[in-house]
């Protein structure tokens, strides 16, 4: 089944310091501050902020789902996620590494460990 925005925006706020704000007018999901994943303006993508080898990864195993993000910030990791493609088992484990590469260390720690 098709992954939803508000699935999307559900799944980004269970992890541990996350919270909605908003940029360039479309929501971002952040922890201490920093984006860990946005939604596009119109809600039918995601974005995670991944690593180049989690990106790579990602695109080898479901490449109707991901693909990098334009430009410089793709290059770097940020990966589209186009929801119409995804199932929630897939965006968890995409948000989970763009949470873990975002947050701090001692609440990924803490995450691990409840």
């Amino acid at each position: 089944m098709p992954m939803t925005a508000a699935e999307f925006r559900s799944l980004a706020l269970t992890f541990p310091g996350a919270v909605e704000a908003a940029h360039m007018n479309h929501p971002d999901f952040r922890v201490v501050s920093k984006i860990f994943a946005t939604l596009g303006p119109d809600e039918t993508w995601g974005m995670v902020k991944l690593t180049p080898e989690q990106q790579a990864l990602f695109l080898r195993t479901a490449p109707a789902v991901f693909r990098p993000a334009s430009g410089a910030w793709g290059r770097k990791g940020a990966t589209i996620v186009q929801l119409d493609a995804a199932d929630e088992a897939t965006v968890r484990q995409a948000l989970t590494a763009a949470w873990r590469n975002t947050a701090p260390k001692r609440l990924v720690a803490d995450y691990d460990d409840a």
